[in-house]
């Protein structure tokens, strides 16, 4: 008997998951995993939790969504905590597997995991079979290579835009065949050095893990509101549900992937009418493509202070009083105040707040961007690796921006898109 391991990652779903397509093809009988990875819950070398309370709950829920889902199809999932080379190996043992098959890692801790449970499953005569699910364009379809992307996201854009298409999704299977996997066992979020956090009843939207939640928020924000069609006129808001799509925490885990929200996007356009925003989100999602590209590119690069930009860029110092009253919403800048107590109660804030907090971090107060950026990691529930350190590059200027020192004017950003305040009025207000 063929007997597989599917090794669910960052993409717990089942619609549109090559991995798992490819897995029941291949194999008589297959076990669903997810490892819960020492290596994600410790503290970082700038001082911060890798995973934080915020996105700790998103996942236990995307995870209990998915065992739902996968004992409705005759399967279900176990969950192990440790380090992936052991516990993965560990269970290819006791059930007798001959491959594991899991989603291609692109950044760099990640590839490092990845190979040393490809080294682990060796050793016992086991395969490791990965494929890539994470991107709208396939890797294999660009026309260039890896090597040769463009360090320019526009250039990148046009040329893949005109040479490139992209691939149909994978239909949902219509049942998966496994031996019989006991009732799911979540660890509690205590378990994992995390505790439960109440977000606060001001949050734009509230974020529930798993596929199910996640296509009900793409059928809320395209076919129910139709919000879609005013898209790249409300993007920069900056209060309430429905001014930007809130996709970005159901992508970070996979929950849905980038290109069922391109089909679903086609669909509508179909129904109803095709415009420059209905565009521009697809356009968004090419931007998060070029910094998983770009990521693979430039590897360890993105993760020191000068990026890519080599020895030339004058490394900052940190400076631990004027880091916290920016973590904490304490700088007397009441717009940078706002969003940083957003995030810090919510675990979330608009692309515009993000982009202003940054800048002030590296041009305001001269600080290191990687503190910024190791924050964001602990606290966004929306966390991708290459879109977080990616864009902090970005901003720091030690990244794929072909402009020199960009800084925003932060009073100027406050009064186009805060005009009212109302916004800052309702982050600065005691609850």
């Amino acid at each position: 008997m063929k007997r597989s391991i599917v090794w669910f990652k960052t993409d717990l779903r089942l619609h549109d998951n090559e991995t798992l397509v490819q897995a029941i093809a291949q194999s008589d009988e297959i076990i669903p995993v997810y490892c819960f990875d020492d290596n994600h819950f410790e503290i970082t070398e700038f001082g911060f939790k890798k995973t934080g309370n915020f996105r700790a709950q998103f996942l236990l829920e995307s995870l209990l969504d998915l065992d739902k889902n996968l004992r409705a199809m005759g399967s279900g999932l176990i969950t192990v905590k440790g380090k992936p080379e052991i516990e993965i190996t560990e269970l290819a043992k006791k059930f007798g597997v001959q491959k594991v098959f899991a989603k291609k890692e692109v950044a760099y801790e990640e590839i490092q995991t990845q190979d040393l449970l490809e080294k682990a499953l060796w050793k016992i005569d086991c395969a490791l079979q990965t494929f890539s699910t994470s991107t709208l364009y396939h890797p294999q379809d660009l026309p260039f290579s890896i090597k040769y992307i463009p360090d320019i996201f526009t250039n990148f854009r046009k040329q893949v835009e005109k040479e490139s298409s992209i691939r149909k999704v994978f239909a949902k299977p219509k049942s998966i065949k496994s031996p019989q996997i006991d009732a799911l066992n979540l660890p509690r979020i205590e378990a994992l050095g995390l505790e439960n956090s109440n977000i606060d009843s001001r949050a734009a939207i509230r974020f529930e893990g798993g596929e199910t939640q996640g296509y009900k928020r793409l059928n809320a924000y395209l076919f129910d509101t139709k919000a879609i069609s005013t898209y790249k006129e409300t993007r920069n808001g900056m209060v309430g549900e429905n001014y930007s799509s809130k996709f970005s925490a159901w992508l970070s885990l996979g929950c849905i992937s980038a290109r069922a929200i391109y089909d679903e996007i086609k669909r509508y356009e179909k129904q109803y009418a095709a415009n420059e925003s209905t565009y521009w989100l697809v356009f968004e999602l090419i931007w998060r493509d070029y910094f998983s590209f770009i990521m693979q590119k430039y590897k360890h690069l993105f993760f020191l202070q000068q990026g890519i930009k080599g020895e030339n860029v004058k490394l900052k110092k940190h400076h631990g009083r004027r880091f916290e009253m920016w973590k904490n919403g304490q700088t007397g800048n009441d717009f940078i105040d706002a969003n940083m107590i957003e995030l810090k109660l919510t675990g979330f804030m608009s692309n515009r707040g993000r982009q202003n907090v940054a800048s002030y971090l590296c041009n305001e107060l001269q600080l290191d961007w990687r503190y910024g950026a190791a924050y964001f990691e602990e606290q966004l529930m929306d966390y991708d690796v290459c879109s977080n350190w990616g864009n902090w590059a970005y901003l720091a200027g030690v990244g794929n921006d072909p402009r020199e020192n960009r800084a925003f004017n932060i009073e100027k950003q406050a009064n186009d898109y805060d005009k009212n305040r109302t916004y800052r009025r309702l982050w600065l207000s005691k609850v």
